[in-house]
């Protein structure tokens, strides 16, 4: 009972003594940060993140803001973003210093190297996830020794994933650069099991070797778990990229999908090879970019929903300009494809001179509203972008669109009559030059869609549409001209394939690779994916 009663008073001395130790400790570190030496504040950022004492956190954050005073006698303060008030940095509460005597520590990049990862384990005990989904991230990008045995605390009671798993990532970084053995072997397993390419770096330090060419791990076990742990992220890395591949080869089909359903009906309908076509996605673009702007101006409140009155104005001012160009030009070339080709030219350069005119010839932005900025992260290495997942959304429910049209209505009816046999449908008492001008407003309006969902990915330009007219038509001779489903089956191919092709062979030498192919494809087919049935076809 003696021994008992002794060790208990032992331990109550060294608890009431290493209190004030430990904020004696804290308060010179603390007082450091006001050094004007840049090593003496390096040590007591050093110092600070190996206490991991929350009070601490002010004063780091002021020193990387620049809002850290000092004053002669040695006292930190915090000025306020407005520079107007100041708090005491060791207590919060509001002081009064003279300022004629404040001074600002002076940092350098090597400061701020060393606070960022100290201010972040520190945040890992706020209340809000945000801050502490950030801080994790910043120790996944630099992890620090000394926050170690605080992640591990801090992962028993973390309940947010996202934050788990940054913790998880930068807790290994930190166990592989340690001594222990398991320790090692446990973070290669975590770091291989986790697949992000981003770790490659430090699981390949593993396998480097020395100037004799033997290996600077001396531990078999693991060198052999970090070959493994790479050829898994090797793999996890080969699925990524083909996911990556084949969803932006979706957005791009889905792109050239709303480029080339207009003119697959124009040209479909009436041969009328429109060399104009790519001007209407011009136009659709820059309409987007004028709605914009008047939102801006007199709706700011509703800013986030321009692009829903974007897509109605875009068709109906292209839609418009494609039935005056009918009206006005192509109804007196019928029938001669090369004046035909040449007028739509012509009238391509008077709309990119009008465009530059009005608008100048440099580029313009179009910002993504809010709901359409960022993206969603399938798994860590992908992300899908949403103005690309709404690309592709709204490329789909166009094509339902035009085919509720053809299909199901009136227009629809006289405009399958007159692609399968013109003068029969004109004996029936269809006005076929009336559907003539309906159906290029209409592939017009299309083309203007295909603008605004170009204006969510990139810059608008006078040019625009010069980019996509022939991949149009690319698209439109090898899904069968006049055909529906065939344009929707050959922009897909013709996307996916040009995405899958970049990586191998580069964007010239793909594009040139899919024209062989097509030039082949048509010498052997020449009706296309789809053939186009009726008369008019026998013809």
């Amino acid at each position: 009972m003696k021994h008992v009663g002794r060790l208990a008073f032992s331990i109550a001395i060294a608890l009431l003594f290493s209190a004030p130790i430990a904020s004696a400790d804290f308060e010179s570190a603390f007082r450091g940060l006001g050094s004007s030496s840049r090593t003496s504040i390096l040590e007591s950022i050093e110092h600070l993140g190996e206490l991991n004492d929350p009070r601490g956190l002010g004063a780091l954050d002021a020193l990387l803001d620049k809002r850290l005073r000092v004053d002669d006698a040695g006292r930190l303060f915090i000025v306020s973003e407005a520079g107007d008030s100041f708090v005491d940095a060791l207590t919060g509460q509001p002081a009064e210093p003279d300022p004629e005597s404040l001074r600002t520590p002076r940092i350098n990049n090597r400061v701020r190297r060393a606070l960022k990862p100290v201010i972040a384990q520190l945040r890992l005990r706020s209340p809000d996830p945000e801050v502490r989904l950030a801080a994790a991230e910043t120790l996944r990008r630099r992890p620090s020794e000394n926050a170690a045995a605080l992640i591990r605390s801090v992962l028993e009671d973390e309940t947010d994933g996202d934050v788990r798993d940054a913790l998880v990532v930068s807790l290994a970084q930190i166990d592989l650069a340690g001594d222990d053995p398991t320790q090692r072997l446990a973070a290669i397993e975590t770091l291989g099991r986790l697949g992000d390419r981003n770790l490659r770096t430090q699981l390949e330090a593993v396998l480097t070797t020395g100037p004799t060419g033997s290996p600077l791990e001396a531990d078999g076990e693991v060198r052999a778990a970090a070959k493994e742990a790479l050829a898994r992220i090797d793999r996890v890395s080969f699925f990524i990229d083909l996911a990556g591949n084949f969803f932006y080869g979706l957005s791009l089909a889905s792109i050239l999908l709303l480029a080339a359903l207009g003119l697959a009906i124009t040209f479909g309908l009436m041969g009328v090879i429109n060399m104009a076509h790519g001007e209407m996605l011009m136009v659709g673009a820059y309409t987007t970019y004028v709605t914009l702007g008047l939102f801006e101006t007199h709706l700011p409140g509703l800013i986030d929903g321009y692009i829903l009155a974007a897509i109605p104005a875009a068709f109906v001012v292209c839609g418009f300009l494609g039935m005056l160009m009918e009206r006005g030009v192509i109804r007196f070339l019928y029938g001669r494809p090369l004046e035909t080709l040449l007028a739509t030219w012509g009238i391509s350069l008077i709309l990119i001179q009008t465009v530059r005119l009005v608008f100048g010839a440099q580029n313009v932005e179009v910002a993504n509203p809010a709901w359409l900025s960022g993206g969603y992260e399938i798994f860590r290495g992908l992300v899908l972008p949403w103005s690309r997942i709404f690309i592709v959304i709204f490329a789909g429910l166009t094509v339902s669109a035009v085919w509720f049209v053809l299909q199901r209505t009136p227009l629809g009816l006289h405009v399958r009559a007159v692609t399968q046999n013109r003068e029969m449908a004109a004996n029936l008492g269809i006005a076929t030059s009336r559907v003539d001008m309906w159906t290029f407003g209409l592939g017009s309006g299309i083309a203007g869609l295909g603008g605004v969902a170009l204006s969510q990915i990139g810059n608008v330009g006078p040019e625009l549409g010069q980019s996509y007219i022939v991949d149009s038509f690319m698209v439109v001779v090898l899904g069968g001209v006049g055909k529906l489903a065939g344009t929707v089956v050959a922009a897909l191919g013709l996307g996916v394939v040009n995405k899958f092709l970049e990586p191998v062979s580069g964007a010239v030498l793909g594009k040139i690779f899919v024209l062989i192919f097509l030039i082949l494809f048509i010498q052997r087919r020449p009706q296309g994916i789809f053939a186009l049935k009726g008369r008019a076809a026998e013809i």
